[in-house]
């Protein structure tokens, strides 16, 4: 089974990744761009949210108006990256419940494990959106949404900035079912596990450790 991957290619989402891909691009504007981008991303990840009518009263006159059915959505960032997006998104929806899960890789093994694990309880009844920048080699991902599996959400989406082939290929090798949400798939992996062009290790371009 093949699974589903959306490239957002508005105008404004390809002029602000480019900006974050330059090396010349301070710290804090990338932090400010990832937000941005995180925002414009948000639109497209929640267009299936449901609504309902309610009875308002404009100034002018009483109507029936659309509004969202409940507070059922989770955002569940993985660390440390995963921050920058989240942060994008709780703009567009402050309701959203927040979850997060550290991985790292092992040295040896080249495995992730994972340190740290807060999400919201009841995940059931939500929809999960989970978040990292860069979907490179798909492992900490596949973890990510392994684990969170556990809990039953009732769907799950997979939110980044660039991914690859290779990375595509291994996340739904494991999640098939996932869909993917990027606003770009680059070329492809070097033998550091960057992805090509890319734009570096969003984690330290974001925090400023590099």
């Amino acid at each position: 089974m093949a699974g589903t991957v959306h490239v957002i290619d508005h105008p404004l989402v390809q002029h602000k990744l480019t900006l974050m891909r330059s090396k010349e691009t301070s710290t804090s504007k990338f932090r400010s761009l990832l937000r941005e981008i995180s925002m414009l991303l948000a639109y497209e990840v929640w267009r299936d949210l449901k609504t309902s009518l309610v009875d308002i009263e404009t100034p002018i006159a009483p109507m029936k108006a659309p509004m969202l059915d409940g507070k059922k959505t989770a955002i569940i960032a993985i660390l440390r990256a995963g921050g920058g997006i989240l942060e994008g998104m709780l703009d567009v929806l402050p309701s959203a419940r927040i979850g997060h899960i550290g991985l790292y890789r092992d040295p040896k093994t080249l495995e992730p494990v994972e340190y740290y694990y807060k999400v919201p309880e009841s995940l059931d009844s939500r929809e999960v959106i989970v978040v990292d920048p860069m979907l490179a080699t798909g492992n900490s991902a596949v973890a990510a949404v392994a684990r969170l599996k556990e809990s039953n959400p009732r769907s799950i989406k997979f939110v980044c900035l660039l991914t690859c082939p290779e990375g595509i290929k291994v996340f739904h090798a494991a999640h098939p079912e996932v869909p993917i949400y990027t606003a770009a798939i680059d070329e492809r992996l070097n033998e550091k596990s960057y992805i090509v062009p890319g734009l570096g290790d969003a984690g330290d371009r974001l925090f400023g450790t590099k």
